[in-house]
């Protein structure tokens, strides 16, 4: 299988600010809330999926960043800007 990382072997560029804006959240909610949440939206999601997404060991697909960016309440650049 053909993976495409970055120079610090990240999978995507967006984990660490998905981490960052679902701690801002109220209430800091956990990885697996936040599954919850995104299962809510129709996204097959569990805590494991989040936990590899925020450490930068998982890509996301763009229908995942489609709800993640909705639960977030966060706009696509919010996500993939530097």
């Amino acid at each position: 299988m053909n993976r495409y990382l970055l120079k610090d072997g990240q999978s995507n560029i967006c984990g660490h600010k998905i981490k960052r804006l679902r701690e801002s959240l109220p209430n800091k909610i956990s990885q697996r809330k936040f599954a919850e949440m995104l299962q809510m939206e129709g996204l097959q999601a569990d805590r494991n999926v989040v936990n590899r997404i925020e450490m930068g060991k998982r890509a996301v697909t763009d229908i995942e960043l489609r709800t993640i960016v909705k639960v977030l309440g966060v706009t696509y650049e919010d996500l993939l800007e530097d």
